[in-house]
């Protein structure tokens, strides 16, 4: 296997390779997610996420990496947005609502 190339985008970092025995090409993607970990528990400990009119409220910050492999999970495909948007509500609501995903968070309350 031989690397193509990295590219970086929004901290997820695509590393290019292509597999030399059969030439498929396989992408791997990798990305540090402590920082916005780190950035979320900040905003869960800082208010309610309410905006000052409370029209909004903030609710989660989830990495890229996440939605790529929830898509692979759903769809088989890596890609988030080819999920209808009422599946991606309901798996957003289903994740971020459980214990594995709360540091995904950055307000209390169910979604």
């Amino acid at each position: 296997m031989s690397k193509l190339r990295d590219v970086e985008f929004d901290g997820v970092v695509r590393s290019d390779y292509i597999k030399e025995s059969d030439g498929k090409l396989t992408i791997k993607q990798t990305q540090d997610v402590d920082p916005i970990l780190k950035k979320n528990k900040e905003l869960i400990n800082l208010n309610n996420g309410y905006s000052k009119s409370r029209d909004l409220k903030r609710v989660a910050s989830i990495p890229n990496i996440c939605l790529t492999i929830w898509a692979k999970e759903y769809n088989g495909t890596n890609n988030w947005f080819g999920i209808p948007d009422v599946e991606r509500k309901k798996i957003l609501k289903k994740k971020l609502n459980s214990n594995e995903y709360r540091y995904f968070r950055t307000a209390e309350g169910k979604i």
